[in-house]
């Protein structure tokens, strides 16, 4: 089969399509013919050498995948059949022809929903929902400041806030960045990049800040985050694209507000726990992405990719334009 590959680590250049060894189902797993794949910043990372899938994984990128069901390991429960539309969260591996997936980990596809629709599910949504209701234990009418709104988790993170009856604030780059947010349902978003987002924040909130914060930057946010949260607010880190270290009194400040950091990365938990947080997303969240629910859910995908066009498609993210997701056909 034909895979996602790269010899060593570095640029976007080092990357192109190679036939490797069609994987096989082992015990409980099910093969999936992967359709579409989605890219992710973590991809990047391991492209970089700076992000290692788990101890077992593949080392083929590609943390999600939507295709079907083509064949069935051995002591599979008969849950799945050959054929079904399924998409997973995956540990690597996705940016491939053939994946292998443990058979709990496996979502159905919504119905009417293409896979390259349904490939920009299963990493940001997954990702959103557990930073949120696991981590964040977010409240009705608490107000959540997401930083790089409208990147995939950005987005899904808007749309799940709403459906968790609370208020979405946003931080993004540019004005159209800014629009699509608001159209995903953002009651306040602020450039960060021209605006201090701390004070617009608290002016939104007259004074008071917001309880929960979802953190992909780290650094360079510091000092604003803690600005801008309120007491008892909750700061969750999921990611560190300004990088981790911090200069400054920043236990000071959290204890004045008495306030709590929580971390997460969720291709590290292991597969009991990725199971519990979906099988929560199937009940909680995924009826809505069928038509006529409200509030109807939507993912949004920025742009599409062939698996050849890999490379591209890394350096599209690393110039941090895109708006959602951007996502990876795979050769029939």
């Amino acid at each position: 089969m034909f895979a996602a590959y790269f010899d060593c680590p570095g640029g976007p250049e080092n990357l192109y399509m190679k036939e490797v060894m069609k994987p096989d189902p082992g015990e409980g797993e099910i093969l999936m013919k992967v359709s579409a794949s989605a890219l992710n910043r973590a991809d990047l990372l391991q492209r970089r050498g700076k992000y290692p899938p788990p101890k077992g994984a593949s080392d083929i990128l590609g943390l999600e995948a939507a295709g079907s069901v083509a064949g069935l390991g051995p002591g599979c429960s008969g849950r799945w059949k050959i054929g079904d539309a399924v998409m997973a969260l995956l540990s690597g591996g996705g940016q491939a022809q053939y994946v292998t997936v443990p058979e709990g980990l496996l979502m159905p596809i919504p119905k009417d929903m293409t896979f390259t629709q349904a490939a920009a599910i299963p990493e940001a949504w997954l990702t959103a929902f557990q930073l949120l209701h696991f981590v964040g234990k977010v409240q009705e009418g608490e107000r959540v400041l997401i930083h790089a709104g409208a990147s995939g988790v950005g987005m899904a993170a808007i749309q799940l806030v709403r459906l968790a009856k609370a208020i979405p604030i946003v931080t993004a780059g540019t004005q159209e960045k800014l629009e699509a947010t608001a159209n995903a349902g953002a009651a306040a978003g602020f450039n960060y990049k021209i605006e201090d987002f701390s004070e617009k924040v608290l002016e939104f909130t007259q004074g008071s800040g917001v309880d929960i914060i979802l953190d992909c930057v780290g650094s360079s946010y510091w000092e604003k985050n803690l600005n801008c949260l309120n007491t008892d607010g909750r700061w969750i880190i999921y990611g560190l694209l300004s990088g981790g270290e911090v200069h400054g009194d920043l236990l000071a400040r959290l204890l004045s507000k008495r306030a709590s950091i929580h971390t997460s990365l969720l291709r590290s938990r292991d597969k009991e726990a990725s199971s519990g947080y979906k099988q929560a997303f199937m009940e909680e969240v995924l009826p809505h992405f069928s038509g006529g629910t409200s509030p109807g859910l939507q993912p949004l995908v920025d742009s599409v990719y062939p698996l050849h066009a890999i490379a591209e498609a890394h350096r599209a993210m690393e110039e941090n334009k895109n708006i959602g997701k951007i996502v990876i056909e795979i050769p029939v």
